[in-house]
This record gives structure tokens, C-alpha cells and sequence, in this order.
């Protein structure tokens, strides 16, 4: 993308997400912010995930910068946090320009904007050409008529302009532009750091939206293109680094001259994907190993052989097996994900695939559950009626997966939540038995592991997001050893569950990690997150 003539200032923002959620640093942004960049723009991506979200830190940034364009991104579950954060933009500033992207704005574009007259384009599908000659426009002459793939307002009416002439070139994108991205809150939190290598998705699965949005024709990266990013994301320590495309190994070839390059270059990089149980074979699984790979997860979705026809996932129950057979024998961790609520749902097709469930976890493989949400723009939502299924809601904010919001003739949303909470208990009396066998030192080494990590990234968000440090102010100047034996006195009413001793742990692993460093003022010490990326 050449430099633009009228370089214009955009300010991008990550809405609020469930920390639960296990979300990463925004890659989708920081593609955005990448071609904006090379395009000689200005760009600042605010990321209300890891920050506390107040409408006076969104005018300070405003007020500061004089943004041509804010552009948000959502999915389902968090578009409201997004329409709000829109609302709030427009009476700050009524003349920035507001523009909104991702699945759920691509899939219900029209809606969104009726619903919310603050809103003024919706981006469809890839939006990286497209905010580039966006910033343009609104730098200059604010047109939009001849830029394609978006909806705007003009007046009372929404226009749709002409749809883009097909799908991007993955490999004439910049590198992600992570410099903007809140590295170290992320890190901090151990949440993972996620990569694509491809763009697309040839199956037509009818509860996803990925085919629809990114396109059946799989775009492969060259392998040294991809590489060379893994090695620089791999300095940024995080624990985990995820492959997330929708189908990683979707091309043996593909997959396979990744981990060669991989390998020549003798990386010593532990990383995890996604792939399909009737795309991986043991050659392939064998070289994602000898590469670095962890984990694979598996979208198995049901036991039953008619909810997987009908729902056009197009695997069997023995192909899953097999698959995770080949996992064990490659040294893979396996992961596999089931939907609850999918169309022709039972009680004997839900107790078929807790049984499956237990027959994998004898094979060494930890699953979960989660239930049907019919996203804008889903088959599964769009022909409801023929699939048998009863949406019960429309509040995007129930859209997360964690409790029933559709129903079956034969499975009502209290069996399925029933299942779901069982799980969750279970899940929650374990942590009680790990802590309990940690104060008795009968804790594996695994166990200790789980049950500190969990702890610390809940106490640090918990700190980030309510603005601790800032609250308890100035403490006295003393050595390191009694200085966060004190910060931790005044922390610990604010963060709940927590003990002085675990605490203490936590913020002092912190401190020698330097994410948390003491700062000499005149009024005596005050702690503060490191600051190594530029939003602060």
C-alpha cells in the first residue's frame, strides 16, 4: 500500500471481553494498524480488554489525537460493548467518523445500523484495504460511494456500496503491527499470543461463519513469510503461541514446509494450532512435533453420526478416534470441543456424547463443551425453522457459549445448562482439591502450576481493571523485600479470594519479572505497570 498524500489519524478499539474467554492480543487490529501505517497514517489501538474503559479515558485520547476515524471491531458476544463504545465517541466528538467491522457487523450490518444511528459505516468482511481508503476519504473529501464492501448512512437512508472484487493477497500484507498492541498485559495475565499462516475455510460447517467471511478458497502465506514472524512474536515471551487459522492443516504440503523451515532454522518455539480430525495424518502430525507443536484442537461437536451429517461437519466418530490415536503416537496433546444444542439434540444423543467424551479422556485427551450460539450470518440461525431449533434470545450479550440460548423438540435449554454447570462444578471442586493437596505438599508439579497461574492472572486483571495501583496512591520508600510486603497489605482488600501470602507470591513474581516497578516521586513510592507498549 503506497504512503498516502492526506495522512489521516484513526483510533481503533478492542471492547470489553471476558477475561474467561482466554482472549489474546487483538491480531485483527494489529493487521489493520499495519496497513494504516504503511499507508503513512497515524494509528493508536486502545484495548478496553486490559484496560478499564471509562468514557473520560476515551475523550482524553480524543481530545488528544483529533481522530479522523474510530473503528471498533466485535464479535457477538461483545458488539454491545462495542455499540456503546461508538455512542460514547459521537458525543465526544460528533464529526469523527465511527466505523465498525468483524463477523458480527459483516453478517448483520443493516441491523446494526438501524439499531444504532451513532454508527456510521460497517465494514464487510476483510477490512484491511478497506480502512486504508476509509482514512483516506475522511481525511479529505468524506465520500465513501466508491470504496466497495461497505454499508454507510447518507441521511436517512443506509447505501451498500458494490462488493470487493474478492479476497486479499495474505501475502502482500504487512506484518502485524503488535508494536501497538498491550504486549505485556497479555503476557502478564499468561494469556497466549496468536499467528495465521492462511486465510479461509473450504467446509461449510452450518453453525460457523468462517467460509462466509474469509472465503472457501484457502490463501496460503509463503512458509518463510511465516516463520520469520514466528520467530519475532517467539521474543515476545509469551507461554503459548497459537496458530489460528481456521484450518492449519488444511494443506499437507503447506503445513508440512512450515515445519521444515521450522526445523532448518533449528527454532526451539512451543506452539499449538487447529486443525480438522480428517485433515491430520501421522506424517503431518510427526512434523508439526519434531517442529515444536504441543496441542492440536479438534472441533468434534457431536458423537452422533446425524447431528454431524446434518449439521454438514462432515467427519465421523471413527475419524476421530483415529485421529487422536495418531496424536498420542506423534506425542500431541489432543484437545477436543463438542456443541451442545445442535440440531436433532436428544437426551440419547447428549448422554452418546458424554460417553464419547469419557471414552476419549481414557485416551488421554481433555475436552470440553459448549452450546449453540446462532451468529448472524450462521446457516443454523438463517434456516432455524427447518433445522428444528428455537432461538431464545437475541441479546448479543448471551451469545458466549456458556449457557443455553437455543432448544430442540427433545433437549430443553435446563438439561443443557444442567450439563454445562455439572462441569463447571466438577471443574471448581478439583481447584478445591489441588489447594487442598498444595497446603498438605501432596500437589503434583502440574497441579501447583494450574492452580497459581489461574490465581495469578484472576488477582492481576483484577488489579488492572479496577485501577488498584492508582487507588492506593504513594506508599513509603523501603528496601524491595518490605516494600511489597506492604504494597501487598494495601492491595490485598481489593482483590478477592486472594491471601496475603499467595498474594504476595504473585506481585513479587511480578517484580522480578520487572511487569511491576516501583517509581520514586516526591510523595514517596508508587507502583506501576511496566509500560513497554505505547498505550498507557
Amino acid at each position: 500500500m503506497k504512503p498516502s498524500h492526506h495522512p489521516g489519524t484513526v483510533i481503533l478499539v478492542n471492547p470489553w471481553y471476558p477475561i474467561g474467554e482466554t482472549p489474546s492480543p487483538p491480531l485483527g487490529l494489529a493487521y489493520l494498524a499495519a496497513s494504516l501505517e504503511e499507508a503513512g497514517h497515524r494509528v493508536v489501538v486502545l484495548d478496553y480488554v486490559v484496560y478499564p474503559y471509562s468514557i473520560d479515558r476515551l475523550k482524553a485520547w480524543i481530545d488528544r489525537l483529533a481522530p479522523d476515524i474510530v473503528g471498533v471491531t466485535a464479535v457477538t458476544m461483545n458488539v454491545n460493548k462495542a455499540l456503546q463504545v461508538v455512542r460514547d465517541v459521537k458525543a465526544i466528538a460528533p464529526q469523527t467518523v465511527t466505523v465498525m467491522g468483524g463477523p458480527h457487523a459483516t453478517f448483520a450490518a443493516e441491523e446494526t445500523l438501524r439499531d444504532c444511528p451513532e454508527l456510521d459505516i460497517v465494514v464487510l468482511g476483510e477490512g484491511e484495504d478497506t480502512i486504508v481508503r476509509l482514512a483516506q476519504s475522511a481525511a479529505t473529501s468524506r465520500s465513501w460511494d466508491d470504496i466497495p464492501g461497505i454499508l454507510y448512512r447518507h441521511d436517512e437512508r443506509i447505501v451498500r456500496t458494490r462488493p470487493k472484487d474478492g479476497f486479499l493477497d495474505v501475502n502482500r500484507l504487512p506484518q502485524p503491527a503488535r508494536h501497538l498492541l498491550a504486549l505485556d498485559r497479555y503476557r502478564m495475565l499468561h494469556m497466549p499470543i496468536t499467528m495465521t499462516t492462511s486465510r479461509g475455510c473450504p467446509f461449510q460447517c452450518i453453525f460457523c461463519v468462517g467460509r462466509k467471511m474469509v472465503g472457501a478458497k484457502v490463501r496460503y502465506r509463503s512458509p518463510q513469510s511465516v516463520v520469520d514472524e514466528m520467530e519475532t512474536v517467539a521474543g515476545y515471551g509469551f507461554h503459548q503461541i497459537n496458530i489460528a487459522d481456521d484450518l492449519f492443516t488444511a494443506n499437507e504440503t503447506h503445513c508440512i514446509a512450515i515445519c521444515e523451515e521450522m526445523r532448518k532454522r533449528r527454532l526451539d518455539i512451543r506452539w499449538t494450532s487447529f486443525a480438522r480430525v480428517d485433515t491430520v495424518s501421522l506424517k503431518v502430525l510427526k512434523a508439526m512435533k519434531e517442529a515444536g507443536c504441543t496441542a492440536v484442537s479438534f472441533g468434534m461437536e457431536s458423537a452422533n453420526a446425524n447431528i454431524l451429517k446434518t449439521c454438514r461437519k462432515g467427519i465421523t466418530k471413527q475419524q476421530i478416534v483415529e485421529a487422536v490415536r495418531m496424536c498420542s503416537e506423534a506425542d500431541i496433546q489432543a484437545h477436543g470441543s463438542f456443541i451442545l444444542g445442535l440440531p436433532g439434540e436428544t437426551p440419547e444423543t447428549i448422554a452418546e456424547t458424554l460417553a464419547f467424551g469419557e471414552e476419549l479422556k481414557a485416551m488421554g485427551v481433555s475436552f470440553g463443551f459448549h452450546l449453540l450460539a446462532p451468529f448472524p450470518g450462521t446457516r443454523v440461525r438463517e434456516e432455524r425453522e427447518a433445522y428444528g431449533i428455537r432461538i431464545l434470545s437475541d441479546n448479543w450479550d448471551d451469545y458466549h457459549a456458556n449457557r443455553a440460548i437455543v432448544e430442540t423438540d427433545w433437549a430443553d435449554r435446563h438439561m443443557m445448562n444442567a450439563i454445562v454447570e455439572e462441569w463447571e462444578n466438577a471443574f471448581n471442586a478439583e481447584l478445591g482439591r489441588i489447594s487442598d493437596r498444595m497446603n498438605s505438599g501432596e500437589a503434583t508439579d502440574g497441579e501447583r502450576a494450574l492452580l497459581t497461574n489461574l490465581e495469578r492472572t484472576v488477582w492481576l486483571y483484577e488489579m488492572m481493571m479496577a485501577d488498584v495501583l492508582e487507588t492506593i496512591g504513594a506508599l513509603p520508600e523501603e528496601p524491595i523485600e518490605t516494600a511489597v510486603q506492604t504494597l501487598t497489605e494495601r492491595v490485598l482488600p481489593f482483590v478477592r479470594n486472594a491471601t496475603s501470602p499467595k498474594l504476595q507470591a504473585v506481585l513479587q513474581t511480578a517484580v522480578q519479572k520487572k511487569d511491576l516497578v516501583p517509581i520514586r516521586q516526591e510523595d514517596g513510592i508508587h507502583w506501576v505497570w511496566a509500560k513497554k507498549e505505547t498505550l498507557s
